[in-house]
């Protein structure tokens, strides 16, 4: 009998010393048999149907193929960036919690089984496709009130590429509209889904919450759905799926696009991403694609430079100037500014001073020789913490936020800097730049030392060094301010 529980005991340890564990919680329950790939939370309506190509997809809709060619959906497993962080997980904390990225990031590859972990190498050109049209025109519905924050999270969509009858395999595609005559070519089924109008579609992988304790590391669906574009039913889709000009109309007025308007951009605030891929399709002579991920590129920077605004205020006692006051507005994003991992991206107020002979009496949000900024600058993102309630930037370690101070949709951050009294001089210069970078210098060389093997970055990116990271002035505004209150 001892014999036998000793060997029961070991038995235990083994098991439990290979497989995932995730600790139970009252509060956030886990139903592991509706949940297959936890933590990522697809579910998978298998059937004898695969997943299509994109290249198939191209034969019959070229331009939106064309469109999401280069997009941040196409790049998504395949940016370095992504890729350095994957690699660290997996040396962190395993396959089975880092598979939580790899279902929104290459959806299909992970419920066929096809992804065992980081890098490239022995991939289909399905998995490598990341984010791609079947995935998206798969979706046929979503589980986010099953999830363990009964909330959308972590991939909580339902994937149904086709079904199985009694006259073989039919492939079913879903789009917003109602199908035409002849949709699909024979190829596929068209079925109108009204899924695909609504936030809810994008709010699965839009909603990044931590793998055990659910914290939302990402917010944007909620930051919009606690909103105003939301109230006013400006979804996901109506400000990401068009051009600059349509995005500023629906977001200043409230008015959706017309179908017509609607593109397979999926473009936003992920200008590196396009920076880093432009590179490689250079690398590799492929004029068409550069051409392509440099005009999303800047899509992507008028993006974030029509997002934001600045206004500067003079603030008097007794007739003398004792501060200036900068407000940052968030005036065309409808989730807050700025969004997704907010612990990771940088925006920030450089202000500068000057008296009247030009001589500089104060600055603030400089970066220094490293390209880190100051620490007296004004940021507007969040730190996070473990559970240690330690400081901690890691995805699978932040459990909470201990700042957090992003702006709402159509909301502001005043911001007070002092003057100290001055002699001789009847006014001031104020200059303020509201500037985004995607994350800070050391956390972008971090991530991009720590890219798989396979992900040579000189080869494909001409990288022989990380250079300094892109920054973009949002907004940049100048103003006389007078010393004594007329």
């Amino acid at each position: 009998m001892r014999r036998y529980m000793i060997c029961f005991i070991l038995s235990a340890i083994v098991a439990l010393s290979s497989s995932p564990v995730f600790a139970a919680s009252s509060v956030f329950e886990v139903n592991h048999d509706f949940y297959p790939y936890y933590p990522s939370l697809i579910k998978w309506n298998k059937s004898n149907a695969g997943f299509t190509d994109p290249a198939v997809c191209a034969g019959c809709h070229p331009r939106q193929y064309e469109e999401w060619t280069g997009s941040v959906h196409a790049l998504a497993f395949q940016d370095p960036i992504y890729q350095g962080e994957l690699n660290k997980g997996f040396k962190a904390v395993g396959h089975e919690i880092t598979r939580q990225c790899e279902g929104c990031h290459s959806s299909a590859a992970v419920v066929m089984g096809e992804i065992k972990g980081p890098g490239l190498t022995g991939l289909s050109p399905l998995a490598l496709a990341g984010v791609s049209c079947d995935i998206c025109h798969s979706i046929s519905g979503v589980t986010h009130w099953q999830t363990p924050s009964h909330e959308p999270e972590n991939g909580s969509f339902i994937l149904t590429p086709g079904v199985d009858t009694q006259n073989g395999l039919t492939l079913i595609k879903r789009g917003p509209y109602k199908p035409s005559e002849g949709c699909g070519g024979g190829f596929h089924e068209c079925t109108e889904s009204p899924l695909h109008l609504q936030a809810d579609l994008c709010a699965s992988c839009h909603q990044v919450y931590h793998y055990d304790s659910h914290f939302p590391i990402e917010a944007t669906y909620l930051e919009w759905k606690h909103g105003p574009y939301a109230q006013k039913e400006i979804m996901c889709q109506d400000c990401h799926m068009v051009d600059i000009e349509t995005f500023k109309r629906a977001a200043d007025s409230f008015q959706k696009p017309t179908r017509q308007e609607y593109h397979h951009y999926f473009n936003g605030a992920n200008y590196l991403l396009y920076y880093l891929a432009k590179s490689a399709a250079e690398k590799a002579g492929d004029k068409e694609l550069a051409a392509s991920l440099e005009q999303k590129y800047e899509m992507a920077i008028e993006r974030l430079k029509s997002a934001a605004d600045l206004e500067i205020f003079p603030v008097y006692r007794n007739n003398r100037l004792t501060d200036v006051k900068v407000r940052v507005k968030n005036i065309r994003a409808g989730h807050n500014l700025p969004t997704s991992l907010t612990n990771v991206r940088q925006m920030w107020l450089e202000v500068t001073m000057r008296d009247e002979k030009g001589n500089v009496i104060l600055t603030s949000g400089q970066l220094d020789e490293k390209g880190n900024l100051m620490p007296d600058t004004r940021r507007f993102n969040s730190d996070g913490m473990g559970r240690d309630f330690h400081f901690a930037i890691d995805p699978w370690i932040v459990t909470s936020f201990s700042r957090h101070d992003t702006i709402p949709p159509r909301g502001y951050k005043d911001v007070y800097y002092g003057v100290m009294p001055m002699k001789n001089n009847k006014r001031i210069l104020i200059e303020a730049k509201l500037r985004y970078r995607q994350a800070s210098q050391e956390e972008a060389e971090t991530l991009l030392a720590a890219v798989p093997a396979d992900i040579n970055l000189e080869a494909i990116y001409g990288l022989k060094k990380v250079p300094a990271l892109p920054i973009v002035d949002m907004v940049e505004k100048k103003m006389f301010i007078n010393i004594t209150q007329r």
